[in-house]
């Protein structure tokens, strides 16, 4: 069953993205929320998305073979698509075709708990696609879609339908929808904070004291 996404600000979602992973990693922190994706790297350098997730949930097929779903149709322009293919790196769930369909409707990008292929078309079209790895070997007759818009998991992360995902050619992470605002609050003080040691630093004093000057060592520190 369908999952109803919370709904966030879109400007709350713009502004998210002039922020790197780095600081918004360390605001997650802060706050007590895990929202890192361990493994799941750009297949494409310099990729940079920000937006909602649109999720999908693969389970390996079955006596009666599965597809591998048509869902991307229903995906809206500026949503992330996530795929949970359970970690597996034997099949793929994405290739080009997907990849140009989706860079044509104005998908943001796409994050694959598991792996990739056709690499040289996806460099080529310069989509942002975030993976664990890439493999030739497709997916079909061995997983299937059981799931769309249901909450899924990325690395042992919950993602659920409308959560904003964020990545860059650091990784990609997870922000809950319901604590967005909460998060995007903790992001700007965090890199307002990181702004003010580099200017420090770039005046001549040491890293120790431009640390101390704006309480960095405590900047990520999860609040009480």
């Amino acid at each position: 069953m369908e999952t109803e996404p919370i709904k966030v600000d879109p400007a709350v979602i713009a502004a998210f993205k002039e922020f790197d992973t780095t600081s918004v990693s360390d605001a997650l922190d802060r706050l007590g929320i895990v929202g890192g994706l361990e493994g799941i790297r750009p297949v494409v350098a310099g990729s940079v998305f920000c937006g909602p997730a649109f999720t999908v949930h693969y389970v390996p097929c079955g006596v009666v073979k599965g597809t591998v779903g048509d869902f991307l149709d229903d995906v809206e322009p500026g949503q992330v698509v996530v795929l949970d293919n359970g970690g597996r790196t034997y099949c793929t769930v994405w290739g080009d075709l997907m990849s140009i369909s989706a860079s044509q409707r104005g998908i943001a990008g796409t994050v694959i708990d598991g792996v990739c292929r056709d690499v040289p078309g996806i460099k080529q079209l310069r989509y942002p696609i975030f993976t664990k790895g890439c493999f030739m070997v497709t997916g079909k007759d061995r997983v299937q879609c059981d799931g769309v818009n249901i909450p899924v998991s990325v690395s042992g992360v919950q993602v659920k339908p409308g959560d904003i995902v964020l990545g860059d050619d650091t990784g990609a992470l997870v922000i809950p929808a319901e604590r967005a605002a909460e998060v995007l609050a903790a992001a700007r003080e965090v890199a307002e904070k990181e702004a003010l040691i580099e200017k420090e630093l770039r005046s001549g004093i040491t890293l120790r004291e431009a640390r101390a000057r704006v309480g960095y060592h405590s900047l990520q520190t999860r609040q009480k």
